[in-house]
């Protein structure tokens, strides 16, 4: 998702961009890392590869670590010696969801399950590797034309079913790919502070909230979305209660924040709709 918004955003203002699917480009492998960024001399590398499977992760640390961690490190390596920025996405489960206002960029982590604490793993050999010219982007709730979302199976159950059951305590910030990109593409251009940002879309919600948001744009009746208790949809993977991040740092690089949820969704809606 994010990757195909990515690549459109740059090449729409020109930029020249390398886009190696995984085909291309194992990051797995060091050396085939390294051999890529001494060949390409890239100024900025933007890493949208990652392992996703939250529930997975917890049966498969070690092949999640690979890829969230080893690999990212391979990468801030080969940034290192050819002299390119790195921007490394990262995610809102770093915490474990128990404050109750927004977390800052610089609050303390404690991932709950297998998968924040590999992308943890990640965040941390951009920020030791790259001090000065890395960046670690925290995103969560991502929806996107390209791939699988919650906001893609609410518009495919709203035909299926009359009702839909949908967790009400966990509470998050809904984020379209295409306003996640032209942020990082922001980021890159103002030359802005290397660290951690918060790329998540403004005001928050529940998954339930972000389903009844979905049924009213389809024009159906949101009153059929029924809100639940995580504990009656149990998952392998802990899921963060509170995963609202703040967004002080964009700020403070004179660049806004990402909009606000709900206007992004109704911005989104033509072509998730569409596509559905």
């Amino acid at each position: 998702m994010l990757g195909t918004d990515l690549v459109e955003r740059l090449r729409a203002q020109d930029a020249q961009v390398i886009a190696l699917p995984r085909s291309a480009l194992d990051i797995r492998d060091r050396e085939a890392v390294l051999r890529a960024l001494r060949e390409l001399r890239p100024s900025v590398v933007i890493n949208c590869a990652a392992w996703t499977a939250v529930d997975d992760a917890e049966t498969q640390e070690d092949a999640a670590l690979r890829v969230n961690g080893h690999a990212v490190a391979f990468l801030a390596e080969g940034c290192a010696e050819v002299g390119a920025r790195l921007v490394q996405p990262s995610t809102d489960y770093v915490f474990d969801g128990s404050a109750h206002e927004p977390y800052a960029e610089d609050a303390a982590t404690a991932p709950l399950g297998a998968y924040g604490r590999t992308k943890l793993a990640g965040e941390l050999a951009v920020l030791e590797t790259l001090p000065s010219t890395g960046y670690v982007v925290r995103t969560a709730w991502m929806y996107g034309r390209a791939g699988a979302s919650f906001v893609r199976t609410m518009i495919r159950l709203e035909a299926e079913r009359e009702t839909v059951n949908v967790v009400d305590d966990q509470h998050g910030q809904p984020t379209w790919t295409r306003d996640l990109a032209a942020s990082l593409v922001d980021l890159v251009r103002a030359d802005a502070p290397a660290g951690i940002y918060h790329g998540t879309s403004s005001g928050r919600t529940t998954w339930y909230g972000l389903a009844r948001e979905v049924f009213t744009l389809l024009g159906a009746d949101p009153g059929r979305v029924r809100p639940v208790t995580s504990a009656e949809f149990p998952r392998p993977a802990p899921r963060p209660a509170f995963g609202v991040l703040g967004h002080k740092r964009w700020e403070a690089a004179g660049l806004s924040p990402i909009r606000h949820w709900r206007d992004a969704l109704r911005a989104a809606w033509p072509e998730m709709a569409g596509s559905a």
